[in-house]
């Protein structure tokens, strides 16, 4: 895992994050990601995000229910184990309805919940580094990744111009850990503040 730094700016105003995405982007900076504490519509095509692919893994996850379940009854009921019920047929496919469906949508909807946990990096023992704690509550917070060559003030100023209401460098991991916030996770603030100690430390 590599430690990076990031250029930070919170706004306050959906409209005003989305025009600043824009310019951004136009201006050539690299997004590394967006905090926003509710859905933001549009937002994904701003950032420039494909469009997402669960509604394809929850149809695979479906069906492989429905086969695998339809095989199991089939299994069970006409070869390891049947039986004569009024002298019907084993093979009833359609009194197997009811039982298939329940499980074809009981796989899509697990198969997609752990899925989207994986894709998000998601858990109850997984932890990111948290780049402004109000991104959760009333601040929409777009972290820039500042490059080897990137002019870190520049990036600031330009941060500032486009409406950004706090804005900061952060050093941080740029990925996940398994474990606890209870490590120090510095931010260090422009104008030589005092440096800011996110997690548990705060």
């Amino acid at each position: 895992m590599s430690v990076k730094k990031f250029a930070v700016g919170c706004f306050d105003d959906e409209d005003r994050l989305l025009a600043a995405v824009h310019s951004v982007r136009k201006a050539g900076y690299k997004i590394h990601d967006v905090y926003t504490p509710m859905p933001v519509h549009g937002l994904d095509e701003a950032i420039g995000h494909r469009e997402t692919s669960l509604h394809t893994a929850s149809f695979i996850y479906g069906m492989i229910g429905m086969i695998g379940m339809l095989a199991f009854i089939a299994w069970a009921l006409m070869d390891d184990w049947p039986w004569n019920l009024g002298g019907k047929p084993h093979d009833a496919w359609i009194a197997w309805i009811a039982i298939t469906f329940e499980v074809t949508i009981l796989s899509a909807a697990v198969g997609v919940v752990i899925t989207f946990c994986y894709l998000c990096q998601l858990g109850p023992f997984v932890k990111k580094h948290r780049f402004n704690l109000r991104s959760t509550d009333d601040l929409f917070v777009m972290v820039l990744e500042c490059m080897p060559k990137t002019n870190e003030a520049e990036v600031l100023a330009f941060l500032e111009s486009i409406g950004a209401m706090e804005i900061n460098i952060q050093v941080a991991e740029d990925g996940w850990w398994f474990g606890t916030y209870d490590k120090e996770q510095t931010l260090y603030q422009i104008e030589n503040e005092p440096p800011f100690v996110s997690g548990n430390q705060q």
